[in-house]
């Protein structure tokens, strides 16, 4: 006899909120039990717009409430898509609850914030995760592989990165992303996250002992407090002379690449983020050769391509999918995956640093046991 469905509330009907419920719909395992707003009536033409898509076999309860949500008996787990400026107060109260925690990114506004919301999530044994949805993908144990096999790459060197999108002139005046109460982080937040985050995976999690960061520019929406990054470049430095370099911005058109530098060659990613659509996600890696004949000097390159059997998204064997289906997987096992909470609060430290660090023009130091501010 299969275990009944996990049953997921969603906390807010932000766009995101709209990819991932068609995530639970495909995984298998879960489905959307209720769906919270602050009125009731935009929670319930939310439902009815994705039930068309991706319609639960019982169609989810319309709530005009978070505090409902919360109480909400009949939900085992929260996806929490709300702005950061709202997501510590309503993670701690699902974890006081009793429900496991999906938090989108940035996940809170600060260090101290998030190591509050995740000491009540392992007080009240929740599973805390954030909504990194590449971490999930078949790519990275095939990318690790590589990564690892000592002759492909080599002794890691250097790890660059960017993911850009160009935003519309308006979005600078109304959208959230821009408001300092709301998403204090701006595109360091929005994007240079996935960029932090893959540099901490390349390294296994060892973070970097120094960060430096740059806001390039810097904008405010009406009726935001202060003006928040929307260009930023970051670099993080770790040990045996390893460096990484990210760029991340709301002015530029779409980029969401990385390339990995080692000794020996590099892996070269095109869509680390989003794969791209129609293709299985895959990854390269190239090394090259100069040969000297008398007057003939030669460049030559050499070549190979990895590909995963997986979907581009909206399906269920894609990343998205798989993060929905392996969280409920480790929710019902009873135990914590430590791993996912410790990564968000390391993702968390460095990006604060390197703001901190674009904030008053000199490098922050980093405590290599705990990641804070020396």
């Amino acid at each position: 006899m299969s275990a009944p469905l996990f049953r997921w509330g969603i906390l807010g009907t932000a766009q995101i909120a709209r990819k991932n419920w068609q995530a639970i719909y495909h995984s298998g395992n879960g489905t959307v039990a209720a769906v919270a707003s602050r009125e009731r009536l935009r929670s319930q033409q939310f439902i009815e717009e994705c039930q068309r898509q991706a319609p639960m076999k019982t169609a989810p309860r319309a709530l005009g409430s978070y505090e409902e949500l919360i109480a909400d008996p009949d939900v085992d787990a929260v996806y929490l898509p709300l702005p950061t400026g709202l997501r510590k107060q309503w993670v701690i109260r699902a974890a006081h609850a009793g429900k496991h925690v999906v938090c989108e990114k940035p996940c809170a506004t600060s260090v101290a914030d998030l190591q509050e919301m995740l000491a009540a999530c392992r007080q009240h044994r929740v599973q805390f995760m954030d909504g990194v949805m590449f971490m999930h993908s078949l790519r990275l144990p095939q990318m690790r592989a590589v990564l690892d096999d000592g002759g492909s790459v080599g002794d890691l060197k250097r790890i660059t990165s960017a993911f850009n999108f160009r935003a519309s002139p308006d979005f600078f005046t109304s959208n959230i992303r821009a408001h300092s109460e709301m998403e204090p982080y701006g595109c360091l937040g929005d994007l240079g996250w996935y960029c932090i985050r893959l540099a901490l995976w390349v390294m296994k999690g060892r973070m970097p002992h120094r960060v430096t960061g740059r806001i390039l520019v810097e904008a405010a929406a009406t009726g935001s407090p202060a003006p928040v990054p929307v260009e930023f470049s970051g670099e993080l430095f770790f040990d045996n002379d390893v460096s990484s370099a990210f760029h991340c911005s709301f002015l530029v058109g779409i980029e969401q690449w990385a390339i990995v530098s080692g000794t020996k060659g590099s892996l070269r990613i095109s869509d680390f983020v989003l794969p791209f659509f129609g293709r299985e996600p895959s990854f390269e890696i190239s090394s090259a050769t100069h040969v000297t004949e008398g007057c003939n000097f030669q460049m030559k390159a050499e070549s190979r391509s990895f590909s995963v059997t997986e979907c581009s998204d909206s399906d269920p064997s894609a990343q998205e999918t798989s993060l929905f289906r392996n969280f409920t997987e480790q929710a019902r096992s009873g135990t914590l995956n430590e791993s996912w909470p410790e990564m968000a609060l390391k993702t968390q430290q460095v990006m604060s640093a390197c703001l901190e660090s674009a904030r008053d023009g000199s490098p922050v130091l980093l405590d290599q046991s705990g990641g804070a501010p020396i």
